[in-house]
């Protein structure tokens, strides 16, 4: 079952999110953040880009959770 305190906020660290989540790599790159700026906070990152952070965790909840939601109905 789906945990809302489990969704990617703002305020977590980009190289947690990757390693719980590594579906998300590709969104982070797509959103073109550099490696360099793994141990900051997803938001920092994002404004120092000039992105909407929102914009950043929705794109990054998708990629985790949306195979996962997909994968529950059909099991069910």
């Amino acid at each position: 079952m789906f945990r809302f305190d489990q969704l990617i906020r703002r305020d977590m660290i980009i190289r947690d999110v990757k390693q719980r989540h590594p579906e998300t790599v590709p969104v982070f790159e797509e959103f073109r953040f550099r490696s360099s700026c793994d141990d900051c906070e997803i938001e920092t990152v994002a404004r120092k880009n000039g992105l909407n952070v929102l914009d950043v965790v929705e794109a990054l909840n998708q990629a985790a959770f949306q195979s996962k939601k997909d994968t529950e109905h059909a099991s069910n």
